[in-house]
This record gives structure tokens, sequence and C-alpha cells, in this order.
């Protein structure tokens, strides 16, 4: 399964709730198209020297790629010129919002000191402090995306351990790296038990590397427990979303986290989270501060750069011993880079501040309530998950995991983005996978923006009835 893949088809079997969520997403994708004349043009012109038209696979979403020329606060306007309110966020980048003056004025006052050393600048020391301040690890180190920091995970816990396999989530994304391409959307067909599933790698990740990493179902413990004595003395560790996201927004179930972590440790094995999406964007401690358990590594990347690429790996001591002592070396070109950390710092000590959260609290409560009350009036299935700056309307009334997920109907997340950007707010595609992330430059108007486009989408599909 390909997060860009297309919508599920209409069947004779199809319910006329179903049937009329295929006409309204037909009539907003032609409305779509209608309105991104210049994107369409531009993807097509750059294929001549851009595989595919695009400069990253995810921006290849149907019904086409969306160039954006600009961003402001926690606006972007499109190639077209149409303006949108911004919780794409870049994936959840975009927590700063854009064009911060804390950010710019970093950025650019750096930049005129030079945007390269290979060599430590004061600023690592700064981050690094507020890192260990925020996530409670100790000593940091960093690079210059997620996919880098989960690899960095992966590497130290197998050192550490002398084991080879690692433990990780059926339907969770830890990004690029072999180890992790690993039952990342698996097809139903070849996904096995869901107790026991099968480790099915991507296309590109060799067998012999994917037997390396055993899969288990999110949120149980008894599963992890039994891959532990499927695979004695084998097991390095385990890399978690602790709340995941590639497949919408699931919190864990209660003392599922602090008993992965007296699990995995009493087998010699380490917890690691992977806080890319949940670091900053939760909570100002992220997963952590929120359920207060401290893994052995976490990673982090996406909000703490402000827009500047970034990754970072905070550790127990023992852990980082290994690095400090280059048992194992953790290294890249651009690690520690200046840019990046004038931006993390802007980020941690002048823009994430307890009034960050503060305002996040209560935006999301404005949307919250919003989308719940929607979806009571219309009688639509599901609810909504949120926490910090994330959230995400649950189309369904049970998402637990990934299986879940599987029998989770595409065509609602799919018409309900199409609604939020023909509507002017801009969601990440791949309606049912993604989550909405606020910015600190968000508006109550924004909020209110995206509620009233669910009204809208809700009404449509009940026959133009307000409720």
């Amino acid at each position: 399964m390909s997060m860009s893949s297309a919508p599920t088809v209409a069947t004779e079997e199809d319910s006329p709730e179903q049937i009329a969520l295929d006409r309204l997403i037909a009539e907003q994708e032609q409305i779509f198209l209608d309105r991104t004349g210049q994107s369409l043009r531009l993807t097509e012109s750059a294929k001549a020297s851009l595989a595919g038209g695009v400069a990253s696979s995810w921006q290849d979403a149907p019904p086409g790629t969306v160039w954006i020329d600009r961003g402001a606060g926690s606006h972007v306007w499109d190639a077209d010129g149409t303006e949108y309110v911004d919780l794409h966020a870049g994936f959840g980048v975009n927590v700063v919002g854009h064009a911060h003056p804390a950010i710019v004025r970093a950025v650019s006052g750096r930049v005129t000191l030079g945007t390269h050393f290979a060599q430590p600048t004061s600023d690592v020391i700064d981050v690094s402090v507020e890192l260990a301040r925020r996530f409670r690890l100790p000593l940091w180190r960093f690079g210059n995306s997620g996919t880098e920091a989960t690899m960095d995970a992966v590497h130290l816990m197998r050192v550490a351990t002398g084991r080879s396999k690692i433990l990780k989530v059926e339907g969770s994304y830890h990004g690029h790296h072999d180890s992790v391409q690993v039952s990342v959307y698996p097809e139903p067909e070849d996904a096995g038990p869901a107790a026991r599933p099968n480790s099915v790698g991507v296309s590109s990740v060799p067998k012999d590397f994917t037997r390396l990493t055993v899969v288990v179902p999110f949120g149980d413990l008894a599963a992890v427990e039994q891959a532990l004595a499927d695979h004695p003395d084998e097991i390095a560790g385990m890399i978690i979303e602790p709340f995941m996201m590639n497949i919408g927004l699931i919190a864990p179930p209660d003392g599922y986290l602090a008993g992965l972590k007296a699990l995995l440790n009493s087998h010699g094995a380490y917890l690691a989270f992977d806080e890319v999406k949940t670091g900053l964007g939760l909570a100002a401690g992220g997963a952590v501060e929120l359920t207060g358990v401290v893994p052995d590594i976490v990673c982090l990347a996406k909000a703490l750069g402000g827009g500047v690429p970034c990754g970072a790996i905070g550790a127990t001591e023992e852990l980082m011993r290994l690095i400090s002592d280059r048992v194992y070396e953790q290294v890249g070109t651009f690690n520690g880079n200046p840019l990046t950390m004038a931006a993390a710092k802007a980020v941690l000590t002048e823009i994430l501040t307890e009034d960050a959260y503060a305002h996040f609290d209560r935006l999301r409560a404005i949307m919250v309530a919003g989308a719940e009350d929607i979806l009571r009036r219309y009688e639509l299935p599901g609810y909504v998950v949120a926490y910090g700056s994330k959230g995400a309307v649950i189309f369904t009334d049970r998402l637990r995991d990934y299986r879940d997920f599987l029998a989770y109907d595409d065509r609602w997340g799919n018409a309900h983005w199409l609604y939020q950007h023909n509507g002017g707010v801009f969601l990440p595609p791949w309606g049912k996978c993604e989550q909405w992330t606020l910015s600190v430059q968000h508006t109550e108007d924004d909020a209110r923006r995206f509620v009233a486009n669910l009204e809208t989408f809700a009404a449509d599909l009940r026959g133009g009835r307000r409720a």
C-alpha cells in the first residue's frame, strides 16, 4: 500500500453513504483541478528534469501536486495565488509558523557569520542543554533529518547489545533506512496474523535486512513479550512512535509505554521513542512529558529546526558513552550546522515557550469542540483526537492499530481533505493518515475556518441539510 495510492473504488456492495462520498470526491477533485492550473503546469514542466515532476515522492499526491509560492504567519499561497490556512505545516515541521521573526533574525544573523564549518559553534551547547531539560535524557547528538535520527538510534542499540534484530510496530514509519522500511503499509494479503504480523519489506529492502526487523501490533505488550521469547537474546531494542501518527493519531493504552520499557530492559534490550512528529508538537517535552515515561533514546527532528533541516538523538549516559568512546561513530558533515543550531536555539528559547502551548490549548479546544459537535449533529462516524499542536478527525468508530486502519474507508479522509483544501485550509494529503498541526501564529479565525469546512462537508453529505 502506498500513501499516495488511489482512494477506494465504488463497488456494487457500497452503501448509499459511500456512493455519496464517491460523488462528492469527484466533484471536489474537479474543483481542485480547476483552481490549481498553474501547479499542474509546473508539474508537467518539471518532469523534464525532476523524476515525476516533484522533489519528493510524498509531494506527488492525487489529484495533483500543489506548488507553494510563499508563506507568512499561519498562511501559505500556492502558485496560482490562492491563500490557505496552513495546517499541513510541512508534515508537522512548522509549529513556529512561517517567517517567524525570531527564526528570521536567528538565521539571518548566522548567515553573515558563515554557514558551515564542520566544527561546533556555541549554539550547539544551548540547544543540547535545553533538550536535556525537556526530554530528561542527559546527552545529545545532532543530525539532519528524522531518518538520520532513527538510523542512529537503531545503530546505537545494536552496538550496545551486540544483537542484530530490532522490534517495530506494524504500520509505523521511522524514515527511509533499510532497518525500518518494514511493514510500513503492508498489503492485507502479505501482513499475516494480527497478533504476529509478518515482516514485509518495501521494494528497496533486501530480504536479508527484512528478517532482522520483527513486527508487532501497536499497544499490545503481550505481543512484544512473545516476540522477545521467539527471538531470545537476539533483540537489540524497539523503536516506536509513542503516540502513533503514521495512520492518524493513536494514544498509547494506559501503562503500555512504561510496560514496554520495563519488559525490554529486563531482556537486555533498549527502548527508543521516535518523537520526530511528537517531540515539541504534543508538548514542550513531547510524549516524555505527557506520559512521564523516559525511554533509553529519544529521536527528534521536524519542529526542532523551525523550518531548517534538523535531527537529534538524546540518550542515557550508558548509551552515549559508546559515542564519546568512539565505539560507535555518530558522524555527518552537516551535524550541528550553524544555521540549524541558530534556528533550533530560537525555537527552544524564544518561541515554543509555556505561552505557546497555552495558545495551542485555546485553539485546539475550538477545533475539537467544533468537530465533535459536527460529528454528533450530522451523525457522522468517528471522533477527534488531539494533543498540543496536533489533532485529527478520525472518521471511524475504532482506530487502535494498523489492522483497524486497513478496515477504515479511505473515502472519508479523502473527501474531508478536499473540502478543507477547496475551502482554504491546507491539510497534509492522505487524509486518513495524517494530522493537523497548529503553529504559534495561528488565530481563532484559522481554527474556525477548519470547523466551518468540516460542516460544509457534513452538510453536503447529508444532502445539503444543515443540522
